[in-house]
């Protein structure tokens, strides 16, 4: 027997001022999934998330969110999901403890008591409950904010770029929290700008200026874009660099501390190009995986802007 996806949109159109901030964008995500949303910023990530959400209505498009129709049973939806926002939206002059319990009433859980206590342990805070949200680090605030967001068991969790900010250690407790909800049959859509957590997730989506343009598991969307790589290392750096800018079948040039990364879709004409401007520089050439940084550079440099 099959599972019915957790998220299933096809055509998602919304428009403001004559624009399409996002544009016949269609996504599918599995019950129990990590579903990484990728792309620059102004990108639509931010919109289509608050369309699935039912806390927008689209222009055009349908679909269902957890069995609902997005159109019709929005107030349904919100009930099942876990939506954290960008900007930390607690009140900061109450505890931990104080704001939890005000989340438990607006989703009237009963006993209100036990849910907070039973949250605050879930998450770590038990010893950190009295203390007022607005002392607290990038990553403590995080930590809350996922913590209202599960309170009322969701079944699916929507986050829009949580770990902004925030250092890498606290990142890496975050995912693994992440992956903790998902190993116990939560659904996730994340977006993010960082490179690290998108290979964390079970399959990426990667939209741009409004249009989903890339999908499928990392190792899917780095094979389909079809890039070769090579690095040069030692010599003149600079001067390699200056010279393959603009060079035949070079796509992307980037340095990587003393390394140069060169990129593009011609493997010939990039390996005889890098290859002489390696020779004159005194630079050796080696081949080297696609990343998937490589990928969205390109991604975003095919892109048309839909502002212009």
């Amino acid at each position: 027997m099959s599972v019915e996806p957790a998220i299933e949109v096809r055509g998602l159109v919304k428009r403001f001022g004559g624009r399409a901030v996002v544009d016949e964008v269609s996504l599918s995500v599995q019950t129990g999934e990590i579903a990484g949303f990728l792309g620059p910023n102004g990108s639509g990530k931010t919109t289509t998330i608050r369309l699935l959400c039912g806390l927008l209505t689209p222009d055009a498009g349908e679909g269902r969110v957890l069995g609902h129709d997005i159109r019709r049973e929005g107030r349904a939806i919100k009930r099942e999901v876990g939506y954290m926002t960008q900007r930390f939206s607690f009140y900061e002059d109450l505890t931990i403890e104080e704001n939890l319990r005000f989340v438990a009433g607006l989703y009237g859980l009963s006993p209100a008591a036990r849910a907070v206590t039973d949250t605050l342990a879930d998450l770590g805070l038990t010893s950190r409950r009295r203390q007022l949200a607005g002392t607290l680090s990038g990553g403590w605030k995080q930590r809350l904010a996922l913590a209202a967001c599960i309170m009322h068991g969701p079944r699916l969790l929507m986050l829009d770029e949580p770990t902004a900010g925030v250092d890498p250690k606290a990142r890496r407790d975050f995912w693994d929290e992440i992956h903790r909800l998902s190993a116990g049959g939560l659904t996730v859509l994340v977006s993010t700008h960082y490179m690290d957590e998108a290979e964390r997730c079970h399959r990426i989506n990667y939209i741009s200026y409004g249009k989903l343009i890339a999908r499928g598991s990392v190792a899917e969307v780095v094979a389909n874009a079809g890039l070769v790589t090579l690095v040069l290392d030692g010599g003149d750096i600079a001067g390699a660099a200056k010279a393959l800018a603009g060079a035949p079948g070079v796509e992307q040039v980037a340095p990587f501390g003393a390394t140069l990364h060169v990129v593009g879709r011609d493997p010939r004409t990039l390996a005889a190009t890098a290859g002489r401007v390696a020779e004159a520089h005194g630079c050796a050439v080696h081949p080297a995986e696609t990343s998937l940084e490589d990928v969205f550079i390109q991604l975003m440099g095919g892109s048309q802007d839909n502002m212009t």
